[in-house]
């Protein structure tokens, strides 16, 4: 917890020195909820410190917070959560400090029902999100704003896409029932399986022999926007994890290449393990796609050829559609972030579009509710670019429930009647040659 609010780090990240303990799950667990949770527990936990106290360490701050979330959010014995909290100074080097963790959770039991009245006065504090993103979602999402908000506190589904060339989805629904792991079918998303109850992925049948991936409901729309057909060229412009790549290979057969690069090296050995779970191929390659604007130094051997068919963009952003999924994102962004994301988008959209043929589509793409990292972004794209504009696009009613349409493109917002992540598509078409 420290590593994520002291030193930046993502949960992922701070939770990977604990990927083989036998407590793994609950540690995730508990560290995503008091994440989830954080900025409404820190002000109340902070009203009972004493100011004139020396400064708490980043640990013994993290600690009392993640025991505020179990007093508050868990079912556990309270007394059994304040004890334990207690032995926790001492695992942490730090057993001065088991006095005032003791005084300060016997408080924040008895007072508890004072302490948040005042905390939720705030909607930013009662729903846990950081001030500047509020600000932002009631300028973007004046209506849905607390749906939104809400939405980002609830702990998602955990959704398959079932690779319908080597088993269809009523065969696979079968086979989860009898293996003790039920789930529905999406009628929107005629790929996808919900479960019921979540599951170690490696425990779900058909997910190690590439049989299913997991995958958000929304983010598999892009495979069928983008329209890739039989024969085509298509390129994966920021393809790790590689779960997109995947669908796409899926979705159409008989593809006369498809490439998938990356930025990062390490990133891209992601896509290559994905693929090689779901025994597919595509040819990978480390690139950065901003380099492929003219004027260019030379092409890369890997993009050597002709033109591409399809370019997907499924553009690096501020990650706001995932909170649900990723709640350090709450605590990880900053209002400048933004303009920095759409600034590198912009020259990641610029040179997927230099590779794009005449007549061929771009799907842009981010996991995103911003606007000015979605259609606002798209659309000074537009202005800058001649010859590109806006592709068809199925009606936003079609693609699923409570679906956004903008000026540019269609949002999913987290949560809402399809229950997916937040995700945003725009299909571009190059309209000439000569660009």
């Amino acid at each position: 917890m420290a590593g994520v609010v002291a030193h930046g780090r993502s949960a992922d990240d701070a939770l990977a020195a604990f990927e083989r303990a036998p407590e793994r799950a609950a540690i995730r667990a508990v560290t995503l909820g008091t994440l989830r949770w954080y900025l409404r527990l820190l002000p109340a936990v902070t009203a009972l410190l004493v100011r004139s106290r020396p400064p708490l360490s980043p640990e013994l701050r993290a600690l009392l917070v993640v025991a505020a979330h179990q007093l508050e959010y868990s079912h556990n014995v309270r007394e059994a959560t304040v004890d334990a909290a207690v032995d926790a100074t001492r695992i942490l080097g730090q057993p001065r400090g088991s006095s005032l963790v003791n005084a300060v959770l016997r408080r924040f039991v008895q007072e508890r029902a004072r302490l948040f009245a005042r905390v939720d006065a705030g909607l930013a504090a009662a729903t846990a999100h950081p001030e500047w993103l509020v600000s932002a979602l009631q300028e973007a999402w004046a209506q849905r704003t607390r749906s939104l908000l809400d939405g980002n506190n609830v702990h998602p589904p955990l959704v398959l896409r079932v690779d319908r060339s080597r088993v269809d989805v009523a065969t696979y629904l079968a086979e989860l029932a009898a293996a003790g792991c039920p789930g529905h079918p999406c009628p929107w998303a005629p790929a996808a399986v919900t479960l019921e109850h979540a599951r170690a992925v490696n425990a779900i049948p058909g997910f190690l022999d590439g049989r299913v991936s997991v995958q958000d409901a929304g983010a598999q729309l892009a495979a069928p926007l983008l329209d890739a057909r039989p024969g085509m060229r298509v390129l994966d412009a920021c393809a790790a994890p590689g779960g997109k790549t995947l669908h796409v290979l899926e979705h159409t057969p008989d593809l006369a290449d498809l490439l998938a690069v990356d930025i990062d090296a390490d990133r891209l050995r992601r896509v290559e393990e994905n693929l090689f779970r779901a025994r597919r191929s595509a040819r990978l390659a480390v690139l950065d796609i901003r380099t492929l604007r003219e004027p260019s130094p030379g092409v890369p051997e890997a993009l050597a050829g002709a033109p591409f068919d399809r370019v997907l963009v499924d553009a690096p952003c501020s990650s706001t559609g995932v909170i649900r999924r990723h709640p350090d994102i709450k605590l990880l962004r900053r209002p400048a972030d933004i303009d920095q994301f759409a600034a590198v988008q912009l020259e990641v959209l610029r040179g997927a579009f230099h590779v794009l043929a005449p007549g061929g589509r771009l799907l842009y793409g981010t996991c995103s509710v911003l606007p000015a990292e979605n259609e606002r972004l798209v659309a000074a794209f537009l202005r800058s670019e001649p010859h590109a504009r806006p592709a068809p696009m199925p009606p936003w009613s079609d693609l699923a429930p409570g679906a956004r349409d903008c000026s540019i493109g269609v949002q999913l917002l987290p949560g809402g009647e399809a229950d997916t992540d937040g995700f945003y598509f725009a299909c571009l078409e190059k309209t000439t040659a000569g660009n």
